[in-house]
């Protein structure tokens, strides 16, 4: 599943308050490495919980979580942040990135 957050309210229904693994994609429209990647999170996103937070809509979420370049996805496990990767990366990396 994967699903656009609008705001810092969704964002903590969504990802903070949630149990298990889920994925947030730090994009924006016009970042050529964000489509790059857009449709492998797609794919993998079939199986897997993956949000989408665009950073021109939500600068101050971007700003929370420290993200400075994008695309920049980072795994949180029961709400807590415990990985991140920054830039494109092929679908095998992303999956095994998820586990």
């Amino acid at each position: 599943m994967n699903k656009i957050i609008k705001d810092k309210d969704e964002f903590k229904k969504l990802v903070r308050e949630s149990k298990g693994l889920v994925t947030v994609d730090f994009f924006a429209n016009w970042c050529a490495p964000c489509k790059m990647l857009s449709p492998i999170l797609d794919e993998v996103g079939k199986e897997k919980t993956i949000y989408k937070v665009n950073v021109d809509d939500n600068m101050d979420l971007a700003e929370e979580f420290n993200v400075s370049s994008i695309p920049c996805v980072i795994k949180f496990i029961n709400g807590k942040e415990e990985d991140r990767f920054v830039g494109m990366r092929s679908q095998s990396d992303v999956e095994e990135f998820l586990k």
